[in-house]
């Protein structure tokens, strides 16, 4: 696999019964950059991260993480390369029965020798990084919509991951909400260098967030480059898909 690609897809396909979800859809995603795939609902976006982290298998087709291939793999092998994954969920997916801290804190029980101090250090200085520096002791059932989500990415970073997957980041967000974890999301990829991977049907977003972007339509992967590159595309359906929400430039 290329130095450049932090995961690669080759020709991956997936139906279910005689719905096709994925038609031969091929791209790379860069080291240290946020790719965002988008469409709108149903063309495949959430079965495609489930194929990143081998909880699906296709019809054919390759997941390359590294010299690992995830559509292929051992259960042994898929374990070990989800352990270099980070990943926040549509709804946070938090215990309500344990604080903020706790939440960050947990995946550090299973996966390091930290004590319980050390865990609260990391933890702590996990929500810091999120702008919640003082919600290690909230009550997590107190938390907000847009806390609940920051207190998922810290979550999803506290273990120092390569990759972070984001499943829809501003689900069920108001605007400014969804404005400040955008913001969030640009300055933690800076910060840390980390690859992000983003799922949405947010058209602004995922202007604002990506480094990259992918299109899928029907299947296909209709669109892939970046951002200035597709929002000049001269494909018809990607420049009405965006045009709804963007005001496009001239294509090239």
């Amino acid at each position: 696999m290329s130095n450049g690609a932090a995961i690669r897809i080759e020709r991956l396909c997936k139906r279910f019964g005689e719905h096709v979800v994925l038609d031969d859809v091929s791209f790379d995603i860069p080291r240290g950059r946020t790719t965002v795939i988008l469409g709108p609902s149903g063309t495949g976006k959430s079965v495609l991260l489930k194929h990143i982290v081998g909880l699906i298998e296709p019809e054919s087709g390759h997941v390359w993480v590294g010299d690992v291939d995830m559509a292929h793999a051992s259960e042994r092998q898929k374990q070990a390369v989800r352990r270099r994954f980070g990943m926040l969920f549509q709804d946070g997916a938090l215990f309500d029965s344990l604080t903020a801290g706790e939440n960050v804190a947990f995946p550090l029980k299973f996966h390091t020798n930290l004590d319980e101090d050390g865990r609260r250090a990391r933890a702590t200085a996990a929500l810091a990084r999120v702008e919640l520096p003082d919600a290690y002791d909230r009550p997590t059932a107190s938390l907000s919509g847009g806390q609940r989500k920051r207190v998922g990415l810290a979550r999803a970073i506290v273990l120092e991951p390569e990759v972070i997957l984001f499943d829809e980041p501003n689900s069920g967000l108001d605007p400014l909400t969804s404005d400040t974890i955008d913001a969030l999301i640009v300055r933690m990829k800076a910060e840390l260098g980390i690859t992000f991977v983003v799922i949405t049907h947010d058209i602004v977003s995922a202007v604002r967030i990506a480094d990259v972007i992918g299109m899928l339509h029907g299947g296909h992967l209709v669109a892939f480059g970046s951002v200035d590159a597709v929002l000049r595309s001269r494909e018809d359906i990607v420049r009405r898909f965006f045009a709804r929400n963007i005001t496009l430039p001239d294509p090239t």
